[in-house]
């Protein structure tokens, strides 16, 4: 069994300036082994990432300061193989997160961008009930760190207006761990995962946004014990983000979002690379947008289908963002 869930965020643009880069992950590391007839390669989970957190508008965003609040709720009901096959027996994960971000774009430019910088401290709670196992953990995630932030602002792509921004972001193994349990807050482990996100706005209404990531993560060097190995390296993942929406009324969009992942390389236990490891999902659904002021607040839901080595279930993720 694999997991690892819910995401980041960053920026986007309330007239007034700068938006919301935002976090959290909820962070799950399950280090379980299937027992019983069918004996599976011990299974390593992916460090938790941005999956759905960050949606409308991403890739817009202006100088000036971001203090945001992100609350996420996921529950899987079921847990899938390497063949998307449901895994037999009643099993659930259910996960509430709280994500505190705080962002700054300056004015300084380079490379014709806004130069920035962001912190994100995730606090979450992970049930796991299982026909193989049972644990919950509360606490202090890892914290994210992004020290370089570049923004554009005033592009265009085929004559339309085209924001878009990099990031560069770390996962530091700062949170809450105990090698003892299959529950963890915390990863103990270094993630790199830096992003690409755009929005295109065709017209004064309607606009088109995703996020494009990649995630490298270090070894574990103190696994959890039921895996009886000295290391363990998560396989390296493109994820995604995507929405469309649309401006029924002035301050208020309404449109879908999605989001999909991809491990594209094996799972290493003690240096050695783990056949059918490899996690897959795939979410879609819809979100809402009210703004005005430089306050924003967002509810995105999420329905997930295609999962592999991984639980699959939905999402909802609140969001309240205030720019300065």
């Amino acid at each position: 069994m694999k997991s690892g869930e819910t995401g980041y965020t960053l920026y986007r643009k309330d007239k007034q300036g700068l938006f919301c880069r935002k976090t959290m992950a909820i962070l799950v590391w399950i280090g379980l082994i299937f027992a019983a007839r069918h004996v599976l390669a011990a299974d390593i989970p992916l460090p938790p990432v941005n999956l759905g957190d960050t949606s409308f508008e991403d890739g817009i965003a202006f100088p000036g300061w971001l203090a945001e609040e992100t609350i996420g709720y996921y529950h899987a009901g079921q847990f899938n193989d390497h063949q998307g096959d449901k895994i037999p027996g009643s099993n659930k994960l259910t996960t509430v997160s709280a994500t505190t971000h705080i962002a700054y774009i300056s004015n300084l430019r380079l490379l014709d961008g806004f130069y920035g910088a962001e912190i994100l401290l995730p606090l979450a709670d992970v049930d796991l009930d299982t026909s193989f196992g049972k644990d919950r953990e509360r606490g202090v995630g890892d914290l994210i760190v992004s020290p370089f932030i570049l923004q554009w602002t005033d592009h265009k792509l085929f004559g339309v207006p085209y924001f878009h921004r990099f990031v560069f972001s770390v996962t530091l193994p700062t949170g809450k761990y105990d090698r003892n349990r299959p529950v963890n807050i915390g990863s103990n482990m270094v993630s790199i995962n830096p992003y690409y996100a755009f929005s295109i706005v065709p017209t004064d209404k309607l606009e088109l946004s995703a996020r494009l990531h990649y995630l490298w993560n270090s070894e574990n060097d103190d696994p959890f014990v039921g895996l009886g190995a000295g290391t363990v390296q998560p396989g390296q993942v493109f994820h995604a983000n995507y929405a469309a929406s649309y401006e029924l009324v002035k301050g208020v969009r309404l449109g879908i979002n999605g989001y999909a992942l991809q491990q594209l390389t094996g799972d290493k236990v003690d240096g050695r690379s783990q056949a059918n490891s490899e996690e897959r999902v795939f979410g879609i659904g819809p979100g809402i947008k009210w703004s005005g002021n430089g306050l924003s607040l967002y509810l995105n839901s999420y329905f997930e289908t295609g999962a592999e080595n991984r639980p699959e279930g939905t999402k909802v993720v609140f969001r309240l963002s205030k720019v300065f």
